[in-house]
């Protein structure tokens, strides 16, 4: 019955991360030792004041639906964030809550993009930016970056990408896959190029911005001439260890938020309303209540960067935040390991799921066929036992 399924699921790809974490969970089935490092899921418990919130409000009996766009009071509290964060003002009508950061970039698209339309995407990218781009019926423009720069577009690459087509412009900073975070200066090359092209829509996704290990965020929201045009997205999954929450928000030019809210309110409407009450304690929590995750993150940065430093093979840069490694991995290609033929970074995550018992993502998934992303929100000895395996493996 294949057969009856829409021409829009049939194109859809299924996601590379979540089918690799799939995969993983049925070798474990069978009784393999499998270490995941292919999940962008932080491996601490949620804090427990948000866990305490979210108890008093099961207690005050909060079971009822809640606003399609979100509480009044955690859209307050959204928009105090904004300010202490970001620098940014918004009113309560520029905000939607939604079932995470994922559903809110989905109803950005649906909201915006029409059939043709183009949607610049930097590569490597997280994998449903492009998924979401055609279900849209927009089409994904990859801009290619490279280690060397950090994978970070450059302002010449952007303007040589634009077309009269050209709809929107998405990207993540601090970045998934890739770590890398764009500094005030860059953001502001890349506004240079942007104000030439006024009917360009910037997605900012912003879910990585506390892990960051640079000394600061900047919003490209806060540059002159991009406040009216950007939509800066974020939520609570990453640096609050609340990816079951399911708990995303986006602040926006109005118009657009209207028409968000407006597509939620016929498919999801409000997200979780015990979510959202505890959401509002994780948002209202001095940013210092969750530097013990990012201290940690950052030091497990750099064990896992000296420890595949020891790999021939692997080309390393330093990521500035999230909890990713990005190597470039193409000297492996053409190889032959243990009988078995590396023809690209799927043939290696492959191969290191098999014989490492390691489980990783592709780089193709991202837009970046040379790499592997390797996620090391783990613990300390099982990155260490994980990266002994490759290390093992490739020699």
């Amino acid at each position: 019955m294949s057969s009856q399924l829409s021409e829009r699921i049939l194109n859809m790809s299924t996601s590379a991360t979540l089918a690799m974490a799939a995969k993983a969970r049925e070798l474990r089935a069978e009784g393999k030792d499998i270490i995941g490092l292919s999940l962008g899921e932080p491996d601490f418990n949620t804090p427990d004041f948000i866990k305490d919130a979210a108890k008093e409000a099961i207690d005050q009996n909060y079971n009822s639906y809640s606003p399609v766009d979100g509480y009044a009071d955690l859209k307050d509290a959204i928009i105090k964030k904004f300010k202490r964060d970001n620098n940014l003002t918004y009113t309560p009508s520029q905000i939607v809550v939604s079932t995470g950061a994922k559903q809110s970039l989905a109803n950005v698209a649906l909201a915006v993009i029409n059939p043709g339309d183009e949607v610049i995407l930097p590569a490597p990218y997280w994998v449903s930016y492009s998924e979401i781009v055609k279900l849209a019926e927009g089409v994904p423009v990859e801009v290619t970056t490279n280690i060397e720069n950090d994978f970070k577009m450059t302002a010449e690459q952007l303007e040589a990408a634009i077309t009269p087509k050209t709809k929107m412009l998405w990207y993540s900073s601090p970045c998934n896959p890739s770590g890398s975070v764009y500094t005030k200066e860059e953001l502001e090359a890349l506004a240079v190029v942007l104000r030439k092209h006024p009917q360009i829509i910037i997605v900012s996704d912003e879910i990585y911005e506390h892990i960051n290990f640079i000394g600061g965020h900047y919003s490209i929201a806060e540059i002159d001439g991009m406040y009216d045009r950007t939509v800066t997205v974020n939520g609570v999954s990453k640096a609050f260890a609340m990816t079951g929450w399911r708990i995303g928000y986006i602040g926006a030019p109005e118009w657009i938020a209207k028409a968000c809210n407006k597509i939620q309110g016929q498919i999801t409407s409000g997200a979780n309303c015990i979510a959202q009450r505890a959401t509002i304690a994780a948002l209202e929590a001095p940013v210092s209540s969750i530097n013990y995750m990012i201290e940690k993150f950052h030091e497990r940065r750099d064990l896992v960067l000296e420890l595949l430093g020891e790999i021939e093979g692997f080309q390393l840069n330093v990521p500035g935040g999230a909890f990713y490694v990005f190597p470039n991995v193409s000297s492996f290609f053409g190889k032959t390991i243990k009988g078995k033929k590396i023809e690209n970074a799927s043939d290696l995550s492959l191969f290191l799921l098999e014989e490492a018992n390691v489980a990783t993502v592709t780089g193709e998934a991202f837009g970046n066929p040379n790499c592997i992303r390797i996620s090391y929100a783990a613990s300390e000895e099982q990155l260490r036992e994980a990266i002994s395996r490759i290390k093992t493996a490739l020699s």
